[in-house]
């Protein structure tokens, strides 16, 4: 049997994955008691699905707002009878039960800026300073490009040393394993599962790599004409760089050459720090949340 490729992804969660496919989304969690809890629900249909680079932005902030709302879903399950700490009871006290939310939202705003500040701003005030001690003329989004890939390389292989962090990474490779194992016609089971790469060309890092590469491109168009000016406009040019890199990816997933084979390299290098070898538990999660999003017929999830 050909390879089938997949537009079934997912996301790791708190002791659980997310898979989407063409017609449900679910999510299967890990309950403190040992047993998986499964919640499902209609995709949403994209509205511009197939208009090129659009369908990649309304993709972009639908994962990100999705995202966001499962993860808080496998936070409440995974966490069931734990133990609150001094800022969670303050939470509860003062906010009732939605102080565990409020915390998973506020954790979710932060994180964003720090994103932010990490890839938009701070490569720019990088390169703004050493330009002033060493004139850099035409190199400056060069200098620029290089910081940003040096943060995010540091980025990946810094957070891999956060124990709740390297869990999540676990689920992330059972998601790929099970993925993989689904693609290549085999019985989703543990054992199956288990000899599948956790590396794969159609990831969420791979994608962000792209994101990366496409954002050094078309920035190096942008004036220098003040470092928050230029950050301003980076900011207004980010969907572009979103729906650019969306079909990149596309692309690299349809198609299987050098070309593209040395496209996806860079994004299944980074893997190595975004996904780890899972264990059997994890595994029996993402066949569950896998087996939730299978339509009935192989070509309606066709990539």
């Amino acid at each position: 049997m050909a390879e089938h490729k997949t537009s079934i992804g997912g996301q790791a969660l708190m002791e659980g994955i997310m898979m989407k496919g063409p017609k449900v989304t679910a999510a299967a969690v890990r309950r403190p008691d040992g047993e998986i809890e499964i919640k499902k629900e209609d995709t949403k249909k994209n509205p511009v699905a197939k208009i090129p680079v659009l369908r990649g932005i309304w993709g972009f902030l639908d994962s990100l707002v999705g995202g966001y709302n499962w993860l808080m879903y496998s936070a409440d399950i995974a966490m069931q009878g734990a133990e609150p700490d001094k800022l969670e009871e303050w939470l509860k006290k003062h906010f009732g039960k939605k102080g565990s939310d409020l915390m998973l939202m506020v954790a979710g705003v932060l994180g964003g800026m720090l994103a932010l500040v990490l890839f938009m701003v701070l490569p720019t005030m990088i390169t703004g300073i050493v330009d002033r001690f060493i004139p850099l003329g035409s190199f400056k989004a060069v200098m620029e490009g290089a910081v940003k890939l040096a943060i995010f390389f540091f980025y990946m292989w810094g957070v891999t040393f956060v124990e709740d962090v390297k869990r999540l990474f676990m689920y992330h490779g059972a998601e790929h394993k099970t993925i993989a194992c689904y693609e290549a016609g085999e019985e989703l089971i543990v054992e199956n599962v288990r000899r599948h790469s956790r590396f794969h060309p159609r990831c969420g890092t791979s994608f962000l790599f792209i994101v990366v590469i496409v954002s050094i491109i078309i920035f190096s168009f942008v004036p220098w004409t003040s470092t928050m000016g230029r950050v301003g406009l980076k900011l207004l040019l980010l969907p572009v760089v979103v729906g650019i890199a969306y079909e990149i990816l596309k692309f690299t997933g349809r198609h299987e050459n050098r070309c593209t084979k040395l496209l996806a390299s860079p994004g299944m290098f980074f893997q190595k720090f975004t996904t780890k070898e899972p264990d059997d538990d994890m595994i029996e999660v993402a066949i569950e949340a896998m087996k939730a999003v299978i339509p009935q017929s192989r070509e309606e999830d066709k990539w």
